[in-house]
């Protein structure tokens, strides 16, 4: 492999190219995989230790989402004067110190702060690297959709080594005051870990992708809020997609904490759900191409409804399984549709301006889902209730996409 600064695109073998992907993909892995969705692993010690009401509990990935929200809208700003590379890099540090100093508090109000910075670093993470990983897959054109599929499907890596790593903590951890704080600092490592091989992928990136990347990062696209407006059912599916996911996200393993299952049986589901994850991006392509409305995210919304339903209906172990295969293999591919409904509807000059809508309604969405689930479950029928909640949200979700119609003619 030639020196990282001075590879070119003509140079860049298929080999190099999926080694790079791979390497980026752990931009996913730690600002949403590990992250955001790790804390449904931390969510039942804490909550015991602690003593926190399910609203409380739900409100730490509300603080979570809405600094990823803040994050993305300083996105832009911060790519101008750093570039996606340092931006990518220094924003997997910050996320890494701030998962570390979650393990230092006890606070409510001190651990919401840390959730919510860790969300605002997530997202310049996963912004620049999507970046980095959209130009790695302009230099392959027929491997474009593949390689950017695996970026995405790094999140599914974060939450297999999220259920891997965090269980035996615990377990080690189990006669120490605060021992969830040990997990905490579990995951910060694996973090650094990922921050380090996100560095190689930063440098080895072909010669001109840092200034290209970062060129078009400052091109603003004309807005065009009536083209926009014309998604409004998928907009309107798609902020119940961020509620009702995020519900199943936060709470399923608490759910089945109560329920009695083992560690072991809870490390294989959610292992088994991130593996899923990667996995998906293969697996609804065709759908994804082959329709230009709202029908895909309808179909896809009214899946993970099932997915959430399913523990809840029954504790049995195989049905808890389907539950989190079918949910790992589903929820990425809701958002890989969102973008496709508008590359198939809107010119290329506004692609950036439909995909920033869908992207605030989305994170809207799972600011409002946790804090509400959680709000439901404190009340009768509990935990049950509250993801009955969340798949209702995503039922009435699908019903909205389904009147979605193309823009323009297929």
């Amino acid at each position: 492999m030639p020196h990282a600064m001075t590879m070119h695109a003509a140079t860049l073998t298929p080999p190099q190219a999926l080694r790079l992907a791979i390497a980026l993909s752990m931009g996913a892995a730690v600002s949403l995989g590990i992250t955001r969705f790790s804390y449904a692993l931390l969510l039942p010690p804490m909550r015991a230790d602690l003593g926190w009401s399910y609203t409380l509990a739900g409100a730490m990935n509300t603080a979570n989402a809405a600094g990823y929200l803040l994050g993305a809208l300083m996105t832009p700003a911060l790519m101008r004067r750093f570039g996606p590379v340092r931006l990518l890099v220094g924003g997997a540090l910050w996320a890494s110190l701030f998962m570390a100093a979650s393990g230092f508090f006890t606070s409510a109000s001190a651990l919401l702060v840390q959730r919510l910075l860790a969300g605002l670093a997530s997202a310049w993470v996963f912004v620049a690297g999507g970046l980095l990983a959209a130009r790695l897959g302009t230099l392959q054109p027929s491997r474009a959709g593949f390689l950017l599929g695996l970026y995405y499907g790094g999140t599914g890596f974060g939450i297999t080594l999220s259920a891997l790593l965090v269980p035996p903590v615990l377990q080690a951890a189990s006669g120490e005051a605060h021992g969830w704080a040990w997990a905490w600092w579990a995951l910060a490592l694996a973090s650094f870990a990922g921050t380090a091989v996100l560095g190689y992928a930063a440098h080895a990136m072909p010669g001109g992708a840092h200034a290209s990347a970062a060129a078009a990062s400052t091109q603003a696209p004309a807005v065009q809020p009536a083209g926009v407006r014309r998604f409004g059912w998928a907009l309107s599916g798609y902020a119940l997609f961020g509620a009702g996911y995020i519900g199943y996200m936060t709470f399923v393993i608490a759910l089945l904490h109560e329920q009695g299952a083992s560690p072991v049986r809870i490390t294989i589901f959610y292992a088994l759900l991130g593996v899923a994850c990667v996995a998906s991006s293969r697996l609804w392509a065709g759908l994804l191409d082959r329709f230009h409305g709202g029908q895909p995210q309808a179909l896809l919304n009214a899946l993970l409804g099932l997915a959430t339903l399913l523990p809840v209906l029954s504790a049995a172990w195989p049905v808890t399984l389907v539950s989190g295969l079918l949910f790992g293999a589903v929820f990425l591919s809701v958002v890989a549709s969102t973008t496709a409904l508008v590359r198939h509807n809107l010119p290329a000059e506004q692609w950036a301006t439909g995909i920033s809508a869908f992207t605030i309604i989305f994170a809207l969405g799972q600011i409002v889902g946790p804090t509400v689930t959680g709000w439901i479950s404190d009340g009768p029928g509990g935990l049950a209730r509250g993801l009955v909640a969340s798949a209702l949200a995503l039922w009435i979700g699908a019903a909205l996409a389904s009147r979605q119609r193309p823009l323009l003619p297929t």
